[in-house]
């Protein structure tokens, strides 16, 4: 049976010979910068419409006149008044760090957002909603403000609703993942006092 070291030996030994509380220490406070990295790849990803570099769905035109009607702006995906960017949190305990949106986070109006993470990460539907004569009107409406002509009907139905997957957690931890391992350990190398070889 042989045995393959991968990986920066040297710098690793040196770590390791630093002391077990300074290298404790280092580990740490790499593990918060790291976490806190990442977080800005993530909010920085919604900002620019592209998480991790994979361009996010723009809105239908029905969103966009939905937003409009509502007396809200703006055309970005995932950005209307900024909550669930404003949400994604790196939380560093011991030597495990969490980075995304808390469990008990919630919106202005008390809506859980790790709800609505999930339903733009991963997609949902289809929805069936019965409609009622206002949700009529108000789908009509939004028709015609999107450009679309809307056909009549006996006044009874559903609504069908699809929500595309808009993934922006997952396109940016991959992207953090590339070479997170080397640099983890030259933050720790550096925070030892170690940084050169």
């Amino acid at each position: 049976m042989s045995v393959q070291k991968t990986g920066d030996w040297a710098v690793a030994r040196r770590i390791l010979r630093a002391g077990p509380i300074r290298f404790k220490a280092a580990v740490g406070t790499a593990l918060r910068q790291e976490a806190q990295l990442l977080r800005t790849e993530i909010v920085q990803g919604i900002t620019k419409q592209a998480p991790g570099g994979e361009a996010l769905a723009p809105p239908s035109p029905l969103t966009l006149a939905a937003r409009e009607l509502k007396g809200r702006g703006g055309t970005k995906a995932l950005l209307v008044k900024g909550d669930l960017r404003n949400s994604v949190t790196a939380i560093v305990k011991g030597d495990e760090a969490f980075i995304g949106v808390p469990r008990k986070t919630r919106a202005q109006g008390g809506k859980t957002l790790v709800d609505v993470a999930q339903v733009q990460e991963y997609g949902k539907g289809p929805i069936i909603v019965p409609m009622t004569p206002a949700m009529r009107r108000f789908l009509f409406a939004l028709l015609r403000k999107a450009g679309e002509e809307p056909k009549g009907g006996s006044g009874k139905g559903v609504v069908i609703i699809n929500v595309p997957a808009r993934p922006f957690l997952r396109p940016a931890f991959k992207k953090f993942s590339q070479g997170s391992q080397a640099r983890f350990l030259a933050r720790v190398a550096a925070l030892s006092g170690l940084g050169g070889r």
